[in-house]
């Protein structure tokens, strides 16, 4: 299945692109919610999974939290109602505090925040099951990241930084593109944003090419769970 960067760019994209096409009704809040609920939304089951298992501590746990929050519905179920909460406080914090834009100084509401959780569950899935199966072939696998091992997976820490690298910066980035700031348009920051994606897609797919092609034998970018 395809490592965080994919996830993260897909999100960040569509929502840049119907925050354009909105002229803001969809505003930065709404993307970095949905954003943050497909890049690691699910994922923290498979998080959880892989950090039980290295620990060696609670690994029974770690599985059961990966079969019920690695789940399109069962992570909406499970953790929809508490990240609402929290995500509409943060909204309420961030419109109050002028640190990123909003639609008329409106922060997210609980029942916004659960479709934008619902909305990153499915598009996670989505890429996920889109590249799944049908990629088992050497260099597709590489490719998507998703390495067919038997057993566990390796964990290759220089893989870990340089993708979570690349994520920060661009998670990072984006937030400070659509900080409040007098005079400023949602088409500059959209296209803005554009650019910041552009570049990122650029040095992630020089990062797998120097992993395919470069290492011998060659990595992927990254793995996230055992096959």
């Amino acid at each position: 299945m395809p490592g965080p960067g994919p996830h993260l760019i897909y999100t960040l994209g569509t929502g840049s692109a119907l925050m354009s096409l909105s002229n803001g009704r969809l505003t930065p809040h709404h993307c970095v919610v949905y954003a943050t609920n497909a890049f690691l939304g699910p994922d923290l089951g498979s998080f959880s999974e892989w950090l039980t298992s290295t620990l060696g501590i609670g690994e029974s746990l770690g599985s059961s939290m990966m079969g019920f929050i690695h789940h399109p519905l069962y992570y909406i179920l499970i953790l929809g109602f508490p990240l609402s909460l929290f995500y509409a406080w943060l909204s309420r914090v961030a419109a109050q505090s002028n640190f990123l834009e909003t639609f008329s100084g409106v922060a997210l509401s609980r029942r916004q925040c659960i479709l934008l959780i619902s909305a990153g569950s499915l598009s996670h899935f989505f890429l996920d099951h889109l590249f799944e199966e049908n990629g088992h072939s050497e260099i597709y696998t590489w490719i998507l990241s998703t390495g067919w091992w038997k057993g566990r997976a390796p964990v290759n820490p220089d893989a870990v930084i340089v993708v979570g690298f690349l994520c920060t910066c661009l998670l990072g980035a984006f937030i400070y593109i659509h900080r409040v700031k007098p005079g400023k348009s949602v088409r500059s920051g959209g296209s803005q944003s554009i650019k910041l994606i552009a570049a990122i897609i650029f040095f992630y797919c020089l990062w797998c090419v120097s992993q395919i092609y470069l290492r011998d034998p060659p990595q992927p970018q990254l793995e996230k769970r055992q096959i």
